[in-house]
C-alpha cells in the first residue's frame, strides 16, 4: 500500500499585540495560500516566553533600542505599504482576551488567520483598544462572526488553558520572540524571515 505523505504545515507562534506579527500577517496568509499550506496560528503570552528565554520587554530596553525600533517600523511600513500607527493609544493593551478569542474561533473550525490579522490590524492600523470586549465584538462582526458567542467561549477556562499550554509548547520548541514560524523543523524568527520560509516552501513544491 502506498503511503500518502501529509502536507507540511506552518506553525505560527506570535503575540497578538506584536507590531512585527502584524506586519507579517498578510504575507504569511498569502504565502500559505500560494503554496497550499495550512497555518496553525498560536497566540502566546510573550512575556512568559521572554521570562524563560532571556527576552527583554520593550519598556525595559535601552532608549537606543526603543528609538531604533521606531526607525525599523517606519522602514517596514513603507516597504510593505501597510498602515501602521507607531504608538497606538493605550499601548500595550492586555492581550489575554484577544488571544483567547483566536483560540475560541479555532475550536469552532473558523478561519483563524483572517480573524487574527483583523485583530492586529485593529490595533496597529486603527489604534483601537483590543483589550476592550466591545471592540473585539465589533471586529468579529466585521468578519461576519458572532462576537458575543465567541467572547463567551474565549473566557472559558479550557480556552485560557490552551493559551497557557501553547505558550509552554512554544518555549519547548525553541521560540523566543514574535512572530516565530516553524516549517518542517526549520525555525524563522521575525517577519523579515518570511522570504527564507517561502524559498523552502517553493523547493517543496
Amino acid at each position: 500500500m502506498t503511503r500518502v505523505q501529509s502536507k507540511a504545515r506552518i506553525e505560527h507562534y506570535y503575540w497578538i499585540i506584536s507590531d512585527w506579527a502584524y506586519l507579517g500577517s498578510k504575507r504569511l496568509n498569502a504565502l500559505a495560500a500560494k503554496y497550499r499550506l495550512e497555518v496553525d496560528h498560536y497566540p502566546v503570552r510573550l512575556l512568559d516566553v521572554y521570562a524563560k528565554t532571556g527576552g527583554i520587554p520593550l519598556p525595559d530596553r535601552s532608549i537606543e533600542r526603543q528609538t531604533y525600533r521606531f526607525e525599523e517600523m517606519r522602514r517596514w511600513r513603507d516597504r510593505l505599504n501597510m498602515p501602521l500607527v507607531l504608538e497606538p493609544t493605550g499601548f500595550p493593551p492586555n492581550d489575554e482576551l484577544a488571544s483567547c478569542l483566536v483560540y475560541a474561533h479555532k475550536s469552532r473550525g473558523g478561519d483563524v488567520g483572517e480573524l487574527s490579522a483583523g485583530i492586529m490590524a485593529a490595533l496597529w492600523a486603527e489604534s483601537r483598544d483590543i483589550s476592550d470586549p466591545a471592540v473585539l465584538s465589533d471586529i468579529c462582526r466585521e468578519h461576519e462572526l458572532d462576537g458575543d458567542a465567541l467572547l463567551d467561549l474565549a473566557r472559558d477556562r479550557s480556552i485560557i488553558a490552551e493559551l497557557d499550554q501553547k505558550t509552554a509548547d512554544a518555549i519547548g520548541k525553541g521560540v523566543f520572540g514574535s512572530p516565530f514560524y516553524i516549517y518542517r523543523g526549520h525555525r524563522f524568527w521575525g517577519q523579515d524571515r518570511l522570504d527564507f520560509l517561502e524559498e523552502l516552501a517553493a523547493k517543496d513544491g
